[in-house]
């Protein structure tokens, strides 16, 4: 048998009764491969001496679930998401064989959690309630499944292809002075900085804590944001009230982040930004939604969807298209196009404008 690597995967070759077997083993995993290569291997001499071609072995849901979990390699926030989700659908499959999980399962498991969630909001209608937490638990499913998959566990994925529930927009705009009583809302100088930071930016949380002063360059007004929730960098240029921001903040030696607490790296600062909307009158508001004000600052002061797609590091126009109805005055421009000719204002204009044209021709004796 032979194991060797196309561009990230290991594949494996060998001979059975001179009849030659290629099989790619679905991980980068030198050691994972291995094991995949000989269970191929076997399944291949099973075959042959017609046998059962697997054997029936049962994985429960739960003990793949904690493999899964301690290869993780997410943030921190993804993976406190990640694990917020399993407590909820641990309960309903954690005792099954993901080999026997099917998405019929899955989808009556998605529409009980959403009859739980609407008893959370009674009197309300289904359209003005969001699902966004069923949604994210059926994600960390489809993710941990594709994983299962990749791993020998799963020959196909049970939650590929199920429709996400809807989900309220939370596109939070602030006018100048709701940001001014925000800023000022803060009991302290960081979460001042931080606040303002974020506007400015457009940047996520974990982003803003992990920016570190060799990604700051202030003389040729650049930010590089590194390790992105999309794993690709981006670069933001400094605006001018951005550079007196970052130039206040006292550079100290030797430390690496900007947003520190006596050179310790800040890991968060919820509480205080809650404190800083509750002092401001600001209800329902989360540090997320900073992002959105960025976006909506840019694309309702006539910044294309395009350009502000690209300073908020998404990777497809439909996750910048959100804003779209921030931007009325476009829109308008293109319905002016198609149907501006027809009103009847214009149209009188028209008229009369060709009179006096016929007016002319007659007394210059052309008529």
């Amino acid at each position: 048998m032979r194991l060797y690597k196309r561009g990230r995967l290991w594949w494996c070759e060998f001979r059975v009764n001179k009849v030659h077997y290629q099989y790619s083993c679905k991980t980068d995993n030198y050691n994972l491969a291995k094991e995949l290569a000989a269970a191929r291997y076997a399944d291949v001499l099973r075959e042959n001496a017609n046998l059962p071609k697997k054997l029936n072995k049962q994985f429960f849901l739960s003990d793949v679930w904690n493999q899964y979990q301690k290869n993780l390699n997410n943030s921190k926030e993804t993976i406190r998401s990640k694990v917020l989700s399993a407590k909820h659908f641990l309960p309903a499959f954690g005792d099954k064989d993901i080999k026997f999980i099917t998405k019929n399962q899955i989808i009556d498991y998605q529409y009980k959690r959403k009859l739980e969630t609407l008893s959370l909001h009674p009197g309300k209608r289904e359209q003005e309630v969001s699902f966004r937490s069923v949604n994210i638990e059926i994600t960390t499913l489809h993710h941990f499944f594709n994983w299962c998959s990749d791993h020998g566990y799963l020959d196909k994925n049970p939650a590929a292809g199920i429709k996400k529930l809807n989900e309220l927009s939370r596109l939070k705009t602030l006018s100048d002075s709701d940001i001014d009583e925000l800023i000022a809302g803060a009991t302290n100088k960081l979460t001042r900085d931080l606040i303002t930071f974020l506007i400015y930016t457009g940047c996520r949380k974990g982003e803003a804590l992990n920016l570190k002063w060799d990604d700051v360059d202030l003389q040729n007004d650049v930010i590089a944001i590194k390790g992105t929730k999309t794993k690709y960098d981006r670069y933001i240029p400094v605006s001018k009230p951005l550079k007196e921001l970052l130039s206040r903040i006292e550079k100290v030696q030797d430390v690496l982040y900007v947003f520190n607490r006596n050179g310790a790296k800040l890991t968060d600062f919820k509480r205080s930004f809650h404190t800083a909307c509750r002092n401001a009158g600001l209800k329902d508001m989360h540090i997320h939604d900073l992002r959105h004000v960025f976006a909506s600052t840019l694309t309702m002061n006539d910044v294309s969807l395009y350009k502000t797609g690209i300073l908020l590091g998404h990777r497809t126009p439909g996750m910048t298209q959100r804003y779209a109805h921030l931007k009325p005055g476009e829109l308008k421009k293109e319905i002016e196009k198609a149907f501006g000719r027809k009103n009847p204002e214009d149209l009188k204009k028209a008229e009369y404008e060709k009179a006096l044209e016929i007016i002319r021709e007659y007394e210059n004796g052309e008529k």
